[in-house]
C-alpha cells in the first residue's frame, strides 16, 4: 500500500528546499555580480541581438528569468531602459533560464553534500563578506540539488502505483491537459526551474514519458509569465507594457509550436538531436532539458525579427491615459531593492532630477527679485513643495535598501546619497526664501539700486553655473565636472566678499538705504548657502566615484593635489 503521507510530505519538502537554493543561490550571484550586471545592461544593450545575448548571459548567472524579468519591468519604470530593449532582453532570459535545467539533467545529485559543506564553511568561516556571499551562492547550488534528491526519493514509490501511472500517462495523450497542468504548477511554485526539476523527475521514475514531459514545458513557458504580471500591477504603462509583451511573447511560441507538439515533430527533432534513448529514465532528463532549451532558443529566433511587432501590439494594449502625461512621477521602484547596484542607479537618477528641479525653483526666485516677476515667487513655493517630496521619497527608499544585504561599498554610499539629498532639499529652502525677499520688497514698495541689481545679477549667474556640471557629475559619474563645481564655488565666496565691500561703500555713501539693505544682505546670505549646498554635493559625487578607484578624496571642499586648478 502506498504511504501517500509520506509521499506528499516529502515532495513537498523536497520542493521547499530546491525553491529556497534557487532563490539563494539567485540572491548571491546578484549581489557578487551587482556592479558587472548594472554595467552589462547598461553598455552592452545596443541592439535587439544584443540585448537578447545580456539576457541569456544575466540569467545564466543569476539563474531566475523571473528575477531577470521582474528586473527589466523595475528598469522600464524607472525609465532606465527603452520597450524594445526589454522585450529582447526577455526573449535572452528564456534562453538563459534553460541553464538550470540542463544542469540538473546531468547525474550531479551526489555532489550536493559537497556543495553545501563549502557553502557553510565560506558562509561560517570568512570574514570577507563578498567570500560569505559566494559561499551563500555555493550553499544554494547544494541545496538545489538536495531538493530535487529529496523530490526523487519521494516520488519513486508512485512508480509502483498503477493507478499513478495511469494518471501521467493522460498528459502524454492530451497535450492540451499537459500545458494546462504545466501552467498551473508555474504560477502556483513561480518558478519555471521548479517545474521542469519535477517533470524531470517524475519520468526519472517512469511516471512520465517524453510526451507528456514536452506539454508540461509548454505550459510552464506561460506560467512563468505571471511573475512579470504581477511585479507590473503598480507601475507605469510602459512596464506593464514589457510584461505583456512577455507575456505575449511566450503564448506566441506555444501556438506557433503546438501543431508540431501535436503531430510529434517536435518531439522527433529533439530526440534527433540527442543522444541516449527518450525511453531510458536514466538518459530522459537530458531529453526534456533539451527540449526546454530549444523550444526557447528556437522561438527568440522567429520572434526578434518583428519585435516592433510585439510592441506596437503591447502599445495597443495597454495605452497611456491622458492624466498620465502631465506630471513626471518620482520614480523608485521597489522591485530593484534586491539588486542593490541598480537601486542606486536608480537613486543617482531620481537625484538628478532633483537637481533639475532645485534649479528651476533657484531661477524663479532670482526672477522673482531681478526681473520683479510676481508670479515666479508663487512657482517658487511649489517647486520647493517638490524638492521636499522628493527629498521624503529618496530618503524612504535609501532606508528600506539599507536593510538589504548589502557590500561595504554599497553600505557606504547610502549615507552619503542621503546628505547629498538634504543639501539639494536646502537649496529650495533657501531658493524659496529669495522668493520671500522679492514678495517683501513688493509689499514695502523697495527695491535695490542699479549697481546692486548688477551685482546680485553677477553672483546669481555664478550660482546658476554651478548646476549644469553638478548635474554632469552626478549623472555620469563625471569627476573633473564635480572638481568644476568646487572651483566655481571658489569664486562665489570670493566674489560675495566682494560684493559685501561693495555695499558697505554704498552705505556710507547714501546711495542705499538701509531697510533694502537688509534685504540685500539676505539675498546675498542665501545664494552664498546654495553654492555651498552644491558644494557639498559635488564633493559627495567625487568621492562616491573614486573611493573605488583608489584616488585621494576631497576632505572640507580641498582639492586633490594632482586636479588642482591652476
Amino acid at each position: 500500500m502506498t504511504d501517500w503521507i509520506n509521499i506528499v510530505l516529502q515532495l513537498i519538502a523536497g520542493l521547499g528546499v530546491f525553491l529556497y537554493g534557487m532563490n539563494l543561490m539567485s540572491e548571491g550571484f546578484q549581489r557578487v555580480a551587482g556592479d558587472r550586471l548594472k554595467n552589462i545592461l547598461a553598455y552592452l544593450i545596443k541592439n535587439r541581438f544584443m540585448g537578447a545575448a545580456v539576457g541569456t548571459l544575466v540569467t545564466a548567472v543569476v539563474q531566475s528569468s523571473s528575477a531577470v524579468t521582474v528586473m527589466v519591468v523595475g528598469f522600464v519604470n524607472a525609465g532606465i531602459m527603452t520597450l524594445t530593449q526589454a522585450i529582447s532582453v526577455i526573449m535572452g532570459a528564456n534562453i538563459g533560464t534553460t541553464i538550470t535545467a540542463q544542469i540538473i539533467s546531468f547525474n550531479v545529485l551526489q555532489y550536493a553534500p559537497i556543495f553545501i559543506g563549502c557553502g557553510v564553511f565560506m558562509t561560517l568561516f570568512l570574514s570577507n563578506k563578498r567570500h560569505r556571499i559566494l559561499g551563500e551562492t555555493i550553499l544554494g547550488l547544494g541545496l538545489l540539488f538536495l531538493g530535487l534528491s529529496l523530490m526523487s526519493r519521494g516520488v519513486g514509490p508512485l512508480r509502483h502505483s498503477e493507478s499513478t501511472k495511469l494518471f501521467f500517462q493522460h498528459f502524454s495523450r492530451n497535450t492540451f491537459e499537459a500545458i494546462l497542468a504545466g501552467l498551473l504548477m508555474t504560477c502556483i511554485l513561480q518558478s519555471s526551474s521548479a517545474t521542469v526539476a519535477l517533470a524531470i523527475v517524475l519520468a526519472q521514475q517512469g511516471l512520465l514519458d517524453f510526451n507528456g514531459a514536452v506539454g508540461l514545458v509548454l505550459g510552464d513557458n506561460i506560467g512563468t509569465t505571471i511573475t512579470a504580471q504581477l511585479a507590473a500591477f503598480n507601475v507605469n504603462r510602459n512596464a506593464r507594457r514589457a510584461a505583456m509583451a512577455h507575456t505575449m511573447f511566450n503564448v506566441i511560441g506555444v501556438c506557433i509550436f503546438l501543431p508540431f507538439v501535436y503531430k510529434g515533430l517536435f518531439q522527433k527533432f529533439v530526440i534527433m538531436l540527442t543522444p541516449g534513448d527518450p525511453t531510458n529514465p536514466s538518459d530522459i532528463a537530458h531529453f526534456i532539458a533539451n527540449s526546454h532549451s530549444l523550444f526557447n532558443i528556437i522561438n527568440a529566433c522567429l520572434l526578434i525579427g518583428p519585435i516592433k511587432i510585439l510592441e506596437r501590439i503591447s502599445i495597443w494594449l495597454v495605452p497611456i491615459k491622458p492624466e498620465e502625461m502631465i506630471e513626471k512621477p518620482i520614480v523608485l521602484e521597489p522591485n530593484l531593492l534586491d539588486t542593490p547596484a541598480f537601486a542606486l542607479t536608480l537613486v543617482r537618477k531620481e537625484m538628478v532630477n532633483m537637481i533639475d528641479i532645485s534649479r528651476e525653483c533657484l531661477q524663479k526666485g532670482l526672477d522673482a527679485i531681478l526681473k520683479k516677476d510676481t508670479t515666479a515667487s508663487a512657482l517658487t513655493n511649489k517647486l520647493e513643495d517638490k524638492t521636499d517630496e522628493y527629498q521624503r521619497a529618496i530618503t524612504a527608499y535609501l532606508i528600506r535598501l539599507a536593510e538589504r544585504n548589502l557590500t561595504k561599498e554599497e553600505s557606504e554610499q547610502i549615507p552619503t546619497l542621503l546628505h547629498s539629498i538634504n543639501d539639494l532639499e536646502r537649496v529650495g529652502d533657501n531658493a524659496e526664501n529669495l522668493g520671500g525677499i522679492a514678495e517683501d520688497l513688493q509689499v514695502k514698495n523697495l527695491g535695490f539700486s542699479p549697481n546692486a541689481l548688477v551685482g546680485l545679477q553677477m553672483i546669481s549667474d555664478l550660482v546658476m553655473s554651478m548646476f549644469e556640471p553638478l548635474r554632469k557629475s552626478v549623472k555620469e559619474g563625471d569627476t573633473e565636472a564635480a572638481l568644476q563645481v568646487l572651483r566655481i564655488e571658489k569664486e562665489v565666496d570670493a566674489l560675495r566678499d566682494k560684493l559685501d565691500e561693495e555695499h558697505l561703500e554704498r552705505l556710507k555713501a547714501g546711495v542705499c538705504h538701509l531697510p533694502s539693505a537688509i534685504f540685500f544682505v539676505d539675498a546675498l546670505h542665501y545664494l552664498e548657502k546654495i553654492g555651498d549646498h552644491l558644494k557639498n554635493i559635488a564633493q559627495t559625487s567625487y568621492n562616491l566615484f573614486t573611493w573605488s578607484k583608489g584616488k585621494a578624496r576631497i576632505k572640507n571642499g580641498v582639492q586633490p593635489h594632482a586636479s588642482s586648478p591652476k
